[in-house]
């Protein structure tokens, strides 16, 4: 009854926004919205559509992982599937840290049992790949044991690299949804959290709660928000926390006493030009304060102060065989004081990937980004984070991902052409207040894209009933089952 009533709110909010109730049922069902409440998505959606027959071995038991190995399993009459995963909580619901660390969920409302989400008929071995050999079609686990394949799959995700920022080195590599003792005892009492980890996000509340009870003293405070110098999941993270601080401020009437500023290692605030002008606009409104070009690169927990590398391009000695002059990049330190820090740190692939045979030199896992096939080996697909593509590093894009790979994947153990490419979608629910979002979409063409005949530029309560309500059952019971 409640999911009906989640529903019929955002279509109503969608004929308010002036399309006809056709159109709006049309959109929702379009949208998937309705997919995840339909009764049959408890029945067996078995589709038997290849009698293609080989092991099919998973590396990552995330959304990706799982979606990916539940839509083979679906779709094969005779799945051989394996997944190597080792963290017990793999699946859950990673968008919802930004809620965490605003008040909004607690932990236990995004933490959920891998084997919960378990295809049937799936092999789990709970270990982790250390060593791969591709061209004798096998890995190495943990445990010493070796795991023969005749497809692999690599969708492990990605690593928080706290090594890479000078006085937060012995925090190492830390996984989003993995428990990480030595996070919380380094940042505990500094001020300094991150959403990116849900223990992370739990501490960016407990210093946001912190920082509002010290401005009500009258006390003028500085919030500052980072955005690294790597490729980031969801890159629209960092400054959606940012949103809801100033939102959390103002319901307290102390949004004066604190002065916050967004530091970007980009030379934009985002990546499409329309949604750019679209937050510059916003952070105006809201006095929020930004420098791009700036890459975080110390932290001294003691002093509270966050030190930046400031980069700049100025003009060199003029080359007249090309008529161009040489352009000099320049650097300047910069020390920004802080009394509340969120750090969005520099992301990798996990080290045992990113060196072998199957990694590249930048370390993610080099597959077309259109077919998601290895560039290498033809029998190895990637996606996720993971995945050395130019966009996708979302939730949501993985939901268009995991059937590209796996259309492409049966295709190939068929031994037929693959059918199926990847236009780059990616959607980024970008909160801008409490009760208001941006949906950001687009693709390839660095242009938005939106599903709904809305103007994707302006922020909406109908997005915020899809972020808040609608998208984390459907990520459970549709991706998370291979049907949406």
């Amino acid at each position: 009854m409640k999911d009906k009533k989640i529903l019929k709110e955002f279509e109503d909010e969608l004929i308010k926004s002036g399309l006809s109730r056709r159109e709006a049922i049309k959109l929702l069902g379009l949208s998937g919205g309705l997919l995840f409440l339909n009764n049959e998505m408890n029945a067996s959606t078995t589709v038997n559509a290849s009698d293609a027959k080989a092991k099919i071995v998973i590396v990552g038991g995330g959304l990706s992982g799982i979606a990916t190995a539940a839509r083979l399993s679906n779709s094969l009459s005779s799945p051989n599937i394996t997944i190597i995963e080792p963290n017990e909580n793999s699946v859950s619901y990673q968008p919802g840290n930004t809620f965490i660390g605003a008040g909004l969920y607690e932990k236990k409302d995004v933490m959920y049992s891998t084997k919960d989400f378990l295809p049937k008929e799936i092999t789990l071995i709970k270990d982790k790949a250390v060593e791969f050999d591709p061209q004798n079609n096998k890995l190495l686990i943990s445990s010493g044991k070796t795991i023969k394949y005749d497809f692999l799959v690599i969708a492990a995700g990605l690593v928080l690299d706290f090594t890479k920022i000078k006085g937060l080195e012995e925090i190492g590599d830390v996984y989003t949804s993995e428990d990480s003792k030595q996070m919380n005892e380094v940042l505990s009492n500094t001020g300094v959290s991150s959403i990116y980890n849900m223990d992370g996000a739990v501490q960016t509340w407990k210093n946001m709660q912190k920082l509002i009870e010290e401005a009500k003293t009258g006390k003028k405070l500085k919030a500052v928000f980072t955005h690294p110098n790597t490729a980031v999941k969801c890159g629209g993270a960092p400054k959606k926390i940012m949103y809801l601080m100033n939102a959390r401020l103002n319901e307290e009437a102390v949004r004066d006493n604190v002065n916050m500023t967004f530091y970007a290692n980009s030379g934009k605030m985002f990546s499409v030009k329309e949604y750019e002008s679209a937050i510059i606009k916003q952070f105006k409104a809201r006095d929020m304060k930004y420098k791009l070009q700036h890459n975080l690169q110390e932290v001294d927990l003691k002093n509270k102060i966050a030190t930046f590398d400031n980069f700049w391009q100025e003009k060199g000695e003029y080359d007249e065989d090309i008529e161009e002059y040489d352009m000099i990049t320049k650097h300047q330190k910069v020390e920004v004081p802080y009394d509340f820090l969120h750090i969005a740190p520099p992301m990798k692939a996990a080290s045992e990937i990113a060196n072998s045979q199957i990694g590249s030199r930048k370390g993610w896992v080099p597959v077309n980004k259109e077919t998601l096939q290895h560039v290498k080996f033809k029998n190895i697909f990637s996606l996720g984070d993971i995945a050395a593509i130019p966009l996708g590093k979302t939730g949501g894009s993985v939901r268009k991902q995991y059937k590209v790979l796996c259309d492409n994947l049966i295709a190939s153990m068929e031994g037929k052409e693959m059918p199926s490419k990847y236009d780059g979608y990616t959607v980024c629910p970008i909160i801008t207040d409490i009760g208001k979002v941006m949906l950001a979409e687009f693709d390839w063409s660095m242009k938005p894209t939106p599903s709904f005949p809305l103007d994707p530029t302006q922020e909406r309560y109908i997005w915020w009933i899809l972020k808040s309500y609608i998208l984390k059952p459907m990520t459970q019971y549709g991706m998370l089952s291979g049907k949406v």
